[in-house]
């Protein structure tokens, strides 16, 4: 079950957004990150059960945080929102074991869907 979730975005509005479309009627405590090498730090004090990265930010990228957190922990849950979404992009993320990329500005029906594929996920991933 997701409960804590880490965001890394270096804009504070995408962040916002993000977290306003998270799906009401679950409580979730939200972590906050403004890059990739603070967010890096942020997953490993806190582990949280999901996390939301761009890919476009100073200090550290979203891809080489996302290759530090898959090092760290394999099983790690990552999503990336991005603007950027060619499809090579989309490629070398689901290479580095992201789970998704979502179109920034998400949606709240774009991420009760994710939300819902999560769930299933987690179920499946329980029962091995």
């Amino acid at each position: 079950m997701i409960k804590k979730i880490l965001i890394i975005d270096d804009s504070p509005i995408a962040k916002t957004i993000l977290s306003s479309c998270l799906p009401a009627g679950r409580s979730f405590e939200v972590l906050e990150a403004n890059n990739g090498e603070d967010g890096v730090r942020l997953f490993i004090e806190s582990n949280p059960d999901l996390i939301f990265t761009d890919l476009m930010m100073p200090v550290m990228d979203g891809m080489e945080a996302i290759r530090k957190m898959k090092e760290i922990r394999k099983d790690a849950l990552i999503v990336v929102c991005s603007a950027d979404i060619q499809p090579k992009s989309i490629e070398l993320v689901m290479e580095l074991g992201a789970f998704t990329l979502i179109k920034k500005p998400p949606s709240r029906e774009t991420l009760a869907d994710l939300f819902l594929k999560l769930d299933a996920h987690n179920k499946s991933s329980a029962g091995q």
